[in-house]
């Protein structure tokens, strides 16, 4: 278990305590140097990588800083707002089809990349597997906290979507983690 998943199975999320300093920032800076970190965590469990998680990052805090503040006037919670700001944007990435750019050289690679924590971890593993609307719908569910109806309106999709896409990523999560625990055993 990691050290975050106490505080997510207690049902405090965990930024529970950093909200109401963060929210009463008034300069973008000083809002973005207090929030990155928990921002950044947010984005590596959407996008599952560190390195999408980044790009998602600076793309929202791109947008919020040209309209600080509208978001810090009007939303009364920046934190929130950045946040859904970030699973909207996501969805949007992830529902554009991808296409592959064909390049005559590979780039160099860095021999000594950064190693994700969570690399060998099973619920990490199963969780990062699982397809993006399964796992945006989770991450919303039990990291945000979102209810159902929210994450609907968030997604723009039907409550029973989410309601099907949550039981289908639950159930596959607990066959892969039924699967490698028998695998461990023998």
């Amino acid at each position: 278990m990691t050290a975050a998943a106490p505080s997510i199975a207690s049902g405090d999320p965990p930024w529970a305590g950093q909200a109401e300093a963060v929210n009463s920032l008034t300069d973008f800076g000083d809002f973005v140097r207090e929030a990155l970190p928990g921002l950044l965590r947010y984005g590596h469990v959407l996008t599952g990588n560190p390195h999408d998680a980044a790009d998602l990052v600076q793309t929202v805090l791109e947008k919020m800083g040209a309209r600080w503040s509208y978001v810090r006037q009007k939303t009364g919670d920046p934190l929130a707002y950045v946040r859904r700001s970030m699973a909207n944007a996501h969805v949007s990435r992830w529902r554009r089809t991808r296409r592959e750019n064909l390049v005559a050289d590979l780039p160099d690679t860095s021999p000594c990349a950064p190693k994700d924590p969570f690399e060998h971890e099973p619920l990490w593993q199963a969780l990062r597997d699982l397809p993006p609307r399964q796992r945006t719908v989770m991450v919303l569910r039990y990291y945000e906290g979102l209810s159902e109806v929210e994450i609907a309106k968030a997604l723009n999709i039907s409550q029973g979507t989410v309601k099907s896409q949550a039981s289908k990523a639950i159930a596959s999560l607990r066959a892969k983690l039924r699967n490698q625990e028998g695998g461990d055993a023998g």
